[in-house]
């Protein structure tokens, strides 16, 4: 997850990087950057009427290019980054914008009353009555109305009577959907168009004032500072400095969209004689924008991407005043783009890519929504509020400087273009896999040469074995049942018999097995190191040291060792020495044997719950002293060696009693050793 994080957060730098370059060729090709000023008089009235209805303002008085002039710069200024946008939206209007038809009351409601933050526009048809607006001017209207924001939808009463004669709708109309208040969640109000004429312009012009009645007006200088010194629940606030009749569209539109966050206020100074007050509060020139914060003013239009659009004042807004919604979208596109990383980094099959990809897709996103519940709660807590004034001043410190304007910038920029960032994504992603595949093919992992059959063919596997014979681990039993009288057991046993299926069971068990040493009470290392070399039991090739020797001399000498050391008394034997030494330079016989009653293994160091026996049945040699043991569930023990190459071999089963070694068998006690019965 880490290395996934990394690499997100280096393809981010990469589309920085990127970003800063664009500009730097713009700039060698153009000489300008968009943050630059353009002069409205060098433009013509087409672009001036493109600025217009970017910015929400309406022009349908006003013939001349020297009135559109002033008006757009009574607006704001304008950058050459917000003429591009202008002109690229004027560009893609031709397109068709969706618009939703209502189906009946309970659809009306839920998507129109019942929200509480967005503005709708309803064309209603009367019961066999022609709409209001006809389809070519309605189309219009949706795409103008669409680029702020602006939902629209089309409602025939022949779908339900009833609800019509309810509402009073017994003529077509238009109907606007505005919160009432100024508070979150708030009561939502339906006007109703009653204008004579039918132009786009009209109807666009009653919805902007109807929009505009909702934001703050200020006409005079006492009632600015009153304002501006009063503290109340809102703690940012987003004045607007301009002579205008009314703020922009894009304007009105936004304090309905920040509605219970942030309190917009225009300040109309067309009538002001003196700029005193506006230069003790810091605005040094009209028009002007300025957000209003717990740490100070801050005039919005001096960075990079801080344009007098919709869309630019939305990034800039959410950044310094987000909500709970929009942290949970950017969480949920990070960790969204970290999962897709799995495409890149798995190497081997093209299905087993996908796989994996879709398994990482589901369980980051369980995982994501799983925390945030808790999340959630904590945010409830009466007692995190300063915590959470305290993150949110952070932020807004963080937001206010350079870097974080290029960084809307660059958001804006790349949400604009789609197919930019999906191919740098992809770009990104294959140069992942090339040095993933690259530092696999130096550790030669044979994973990234298997086809999709291969792949398929050993998942299938495992999924048999973990469908099948899911559980591996040790398991606890009630005290009282006994493995030959187990049901359980007994159903496993008819479940997988060996000649239906032979389950693929992990041997991760094998390491938690219990090993110990093997030793003998009365007898030293060093005295069966003497016995050994009285019974002339030196191997044969006593240059050859024990790494010249080859694996055939190897055994071939142990066998005869063990002959000549133990001289066919196997069967009375009861205690013999350890194996060769570890030393090159030395070579010692298996041990010595004894059937003298002193000669006795130390039981001491035996666990309790496992049987004691001084032979493996694997390999059928006794055990000698300080050779590796290794019990089973059941209790029976052996070589290490012995029983180990037992159970990687796939027989997961005792070799005496055939309990399976991956289960826990319930603790009985041991009986005596022989010795102790016979004294008893």
């Amino acid at each position: 997850m880490w290395l996934k994080l990394f690499l997100l957060l280096l393809y981010f730098l990469i589309l920085f990087v990127l970003a800063r370059f664009f500009e730097a060729v713009v700039w060698c090709e153009t000489g300008i950057f968009a943050t630059r000023l353009v002069d409205p008089v060098t433009l013509s009235f087409k672009k001036l009427k493109t600025i217009l209805e970017c910015r929400g303002l309406g022009y349908s008085g006003l013939p001349e290019k020297k009135d559109v002039r002033e008006l757009v710069e009574k607006s704001g200024d304008l950058m050459e980054g917000e003429l591009y946008s202008a002109l690229k939206n004027e560009e893609e209007a031709s397109e068709t914008v969706s618009s939703t038809t209502f189906s009946g009351e309970m659809h009306f409601y839920e998507l129109v009353e019942d929200t509480k933050d967005g503005i709708w526009l309803v064309q209603v048809i009367a019961k066999d009555r022609h709409p209001l607006v006809s389809k070519v001017n309605w189309n219009k209207m949706v795409r103008k109305v669409s680029q702020f924001g602006i939902r629209t939808g089309t409602f025939n009463c022949s779908n339900d009577s009833r609800y019509c004669r309810k509402r009073g709708w017994l003529k077509s109309t238009l109907i606007m959907s505005v919160p009432q208040t100024n508070t979150s969640k708030g009561k939502v109000m339906l006007k109703e168009y009653n204008g004579n004429k039918i132009e786009t312009e009209h109807i666009f012009k009653w919805m902007t004032t109807r929009i505009a009645s909702r934001i703050k007006t200020i006409h005079y200088t006492n009632q600015l500072m009153d304002e501006w010194n009063k503290s109340d629940q809102y703690q940012v606030k987003m004045y607007l400095f301009a002579k205008l009749d009314q703020p922009p569209a894009f304007f009105s539109a936004l304090s309905v969209k920040f509605t219970g966050r942030i309190e917009f206020i225009f300040v109309d100074v067309q009538n002001w004689n003196s700029q005193d007050y506006l230069k003790a509060i810091g605005v040094q020139q009209i028009p002007s924008y300025l957000l209003k914060t717990p740490e100070g003013s801050y005039r919005y239009g001096n960075s990079t991407g801080e344009f007098m659009s919709l869309n630019a004042m939305d990034a800039f807004l959410r950044s310094i005043q987000p909500e709970v919604n929009d942290l949970f979208v950017l969480s949920l596109v990070m960790v969204n783009l970290m999962a897709w990383m799995d495409l890149f980094i798995t190497q081997g099959a093209t299905i087993k890519r996908f796989v994996v990809l879709i398994s990482t897709l589901g369980t980051y996103n369980s995982l994501l929504i799983l925390s945030w519940l808790p999340i959630l709660g904590f945010l409830q807590l009466p007692y995190l509020d300063s915590f959470y004034e305290y993150s949110l001043k952070l932020l807004r410190y963080a937001d206010t400087t350079t870097i974080a304007s290029w960084v809307r910038a660059d958001w804006s920029f790349y949400s604009s273009h789609p197919a930019l960032f999906l191919s740098t994504y992809l770009g990104h992603g294959l140069l992942i896999d090339y040095f993933e595949k690259k530092r696999r093919r130096n550790n030669n992992d044979d994973e990234i040469n298997a086809n999709n059959l291969e792949w398929l063919s050993s998942l299938w596997d495992w999924y048999t074995s973990y469908l099948f014979h899911p559980i591996v681990s040790f398991q606890n039993f009630p005290i009282e049942s006994d493995w030959d009288d187990d049901p359980n057991l007994l159903l496993e046993r008819l479940a997988f018999p060996d000649l239906w299926l032979r389950p693929l069971i992990p041997t991760d068990y094998i390491k938690n097995l219990p090993t110990w040493h093997f030793k003998c009470d009365a007898q030293s290392e060093e005295e069966s190191a003497e016995n050994c070399q009285e019974s002339d039991c030196e191997s044969e090739n006593e240059t050859k040291t024990e790494t010249e020797l080859s694996d055939d001399e190897r055994r071939a000498a142990q066998s005869r060792s063990k002959e000549e050391c133990l001289g066919g008394s196997l069967p009375d034997c009861t205690c013999v020495t350890k194996n060769f030494e570890d030393s090159p330079n030395a070579r010692k016989c298996k041990g010595t044997c004894s059937t003298k009653d002193n000669f006795e293994p130390d039981w001491s160091t035996w666990p309790g719950d496992m049987l004691q026996c001084t032979e493996c049945v694997v390999c059928l040699e006794h055990f000698g002293s300080g050779c590796i043991l290794m019990g089973l569930p059941c209790g029976h023990v052996f070589h290490q060696q012995c029983i180990v190459v037992w159970l990687a071999g796939g027989q997961h089963c005792c070799p005496v009693c055939r309990w399976p070694s991956y289960k826990l068998k319930p603790y009985r006690p041991l009986p005596p050793p022989p010795r102790q019965q016979q004294q008893q």
